[in-house]
């Protein structure tokens, strides 16, 4: 049996077209957004417009129905052209997963077959709304209700750090249906229409880094979702948010990547340009172990993306390889970035030059779609799990 690491012409094909697409694009685009936090409608647009936006959506649904694996190629240039601009894109992919794996065909067909439509004003979006102001890791905390009325559901409590809340269509969210039982079939998943009485829209919150990328709070009073509306069973709200990861958490994993290899390249360019005691800063010793650990990291980092692709690809459960990737990945991206910023001395902490931005865009990677804490107990309960 032969192992391969390479990308099938499909593959190469997708990746040069993002590549193009983040280069010409999204990089142009990138200093304003970062200064202004203004969200990227005008690059969406045009992502959506060549195919990059929405691409697991299945065919039947009019989707491309791209593989994990073809996520992986896309997901890693949008973010070597800026991860601000991609989280605003990959947003989607998160929400409209569990929609996916456990909507019916008709919510597939109300939902998700809209956002392969073109020619609109702009694209349509969609959130994932599951973390709350007391409740991110902690299952157990979470305190947004659902409760059967009649034939339909009434959503109260409120949800917090939602990427996309202010911009999306419909909100992907997990309530509590079964106190009692919690993470173990008591809580329940809905779309939720963002124009719905009773929804309200929070601030948008101006963070460190990815700064156009749309977070905000939301809250649910007395919210009525009709029950055509629960996703997948009752009951099946946790398993259904949790397994969406199996197939996000690579993908983000690979943005940390892109992220990672732009801050090797700048890092590298300026070290053949940059001068000290007569010669390049590239001669000196201390630089080329620096550039030599991005180098090694980011392929490590990549690999251990792309194996937990291939597992979803291939059917296999990959709960354990991607929480590797993402914990990897976001520790991988700081270091990174973080030398960067010291490769280029005084410079690198200037807003006149790049790497200061990746530095700040590189920080939430060790906290979105679950910390490397959490990841390293995931990593560690699956290999538990599995010896007994």
């Amino acid at each position: 049996m032969s192992v391969n690491f390479g990308l099938s012409d499909e593959q190469l094909a997708l990746r040069e077209m993002a590549h193009d697409f983040a280069q010409n694009v999204i990089r142009p685009a990138a200093p304003h957004h970062d200064k202004t936090g203004e969200y990227p409608w005008e690059v969406l647009a045009k992502a959506h417009e060549v195919g990059l936006l929405n691409t697991h959506i299945a065919e039947e649904n009019g989707g491309l129905g791209l593989g994990a694996m073809d996520g992986m190629v896309i997901a890693e240039e949008l973010a070597w052209g800026c991860s601000g601009i991609g989280t605003a894109m990959e947003a989607n992919g998160l929400a409209q997963q569990p929609v996916i794996l456990g909507g019916s065909e008709a919510l597939k067909r109300r939902y998700l077959s809209p956002m392969m439509e073109t020619g609109g004003a702009r694209p349509v979006m969609c959130a994932y709304a599951v973390t709350e102001p007391g409740a991110g890791s902690d299952v157990q905390g979470l305190k947004t209700t659902a409760v059967k009325n009649g034939d339909k559901w009434l959503i109260n409590g409120a949800k917090m750090w939602i990427t996309n809340a202010g911009v999306a269509d419909w909100f992907f969210v997990v309530a509590v249906t079964d106190p009692a039982k919690l993470a173990r079939g008591g809580m329940t998943a809905f779309v939720v229409e963002a124009k719905s009485p009773g929804v309200t829209v929070g601030k948008k919150e101006y963070n460190m880094g990815q700064r156009c990328s749309d977070t905000r709070g939301l809250t649910f009073d007395d919210v009525e979702v009709p029950e055509e509306n629960v996703v997948g069973q009752v009951g099946d709200g946790w398993k259904l948010a949790m397994a969406a990861f199996d197939y996000t958490r690579p993908a983000v994993s690979c943005s940390a990547v892109g992220v990672a290899r732009a801050a090797m390249e700048h890092a590298t360019q300026y070290a053949t340009e940059r001068k000290t005691f007569g010669q390049p800063i590239a001669n000196h010793q201390a630089i080329q172990f620096m550039l030599a650990e991005m180098a090694m990291e980011i392929d490590a980092g990549r690999l251990l993306c792309w194996k937990a692709a291939w597992m979803k690809d291939a059917g296999l459960r990959n709960t354990k390889e991607a929480a590797m990737a993402k914990a990897f990945c976001a520790d991988m991206v700081m270091r990174t970035t973080t030398n960067a910023v010291q490769v280029y001395g005084g410079y690198g902490y200037s807003e006149e030059y790049p790497v200061e931005k990746l530095m700040r865009d590189a920080k939430i990677f060790q906290i979105y779609e679950g910390t490397s804490q959490i990841q390293r107990i995931i990593i560690a309960r699956e290999m538990l799990t599995r010896n007994k």
